[in-house]
């Protein structure tokens, strides 16, 4: 049963670091071998968020054996990973906000669409693991974002309701999950600005990175 702890759920992609150029160019890059030309920008608006077995089938077709959409992610992947590596590092003012929250007794949890190999690119490159009482990718749950699941299974590692979390994420599908979640959100313009997000009621802010945030003032929001 949930508590009454308070936690801080980060999306990672775009929002612990600032890396969906990257993410966008490597989907490019694959797509283009097998003759595809998109849209950076509406590839992003459409998918940001999602799994990559979901991505893959928007774009290839819904009959794509399991088998054979494991494989292309994996390669997809080893692409990201080349060209994101040599820039991997959190965004401004991250690690300060994170130190200060389990401070606080703030709960904190990463709640991500990717799988589990960009997790540990990420969070054990980084050495970031440590600082989370829980980790929730694409292996944990069906079904990416805008759905829900993995926020509401986030905060159930962290014992704490729904009410009681405070997602950061950098696109509208993950808001609109953290909504669907019954969470509040705060937003962080490193791949979209503050307009995308005006639909929104349960953004309570919107910065450029997290040096801008205090944590009283998030919780008073």
């Amino acid at each position: 049963m949930a508590q009454n702890k308070r936690a801080f759920i980060f999306d990672m992609d775009g929002t612990i670091v600032d890396n969906m150029a990257f993410h966008s160019k490597s989907w490019m890059t694959f797509f283009k071998r097998r003759g595809k030309d998109i849209d950076a920008e509406e590839f992003f608006l459409r998918t940001a968020g999602r799994q990559g077995k979901e991505i893959m089938r928007a774009y290839l077709g819904d009959d794509l054996p399991d088998a054979e959409n494991l494989e292309l992610n994996l390669e997809k992947e080893s692409v990201y990973r080349e060209l994101y590596e040599p820039h991997r590092k959190t965004v401004a003012g991250f690690d300060d906000l994170i130190a200060q929250a389990k401070l606080r007794g703030v709960a904190l949890a990463v709640a991500t669409a990717a799988p589990n190999a960009n997790i540990e690119f990420t969070l054990d490159g980084l050495d970031l693991r440590r600082h989370f009482d829980a980790v929730v990718g694409a292996a944990d749950v069906a079904r990416g974002k805008p759905n829900p699941d993995v926020f509401l299974l986030a905060a159930e590692r962290c014992g704490a309701a729904p009410e009681n979390c405070i997602v950061f994420e950098d696109a509208p599908l993950g808001v609109e999950a953290a909504r669907r979640a019954g969470m509040r959100a705060v937003v962080l313009t490193t791949t979209l600005p503050a307009a995308a997000f005006a639909e929104f009621d349960n953004v309570i802010h919107i910065a450029s990175d997290f040096s801008e945030l205090t944590i009283d003032e998030l919780f008073a929001a």
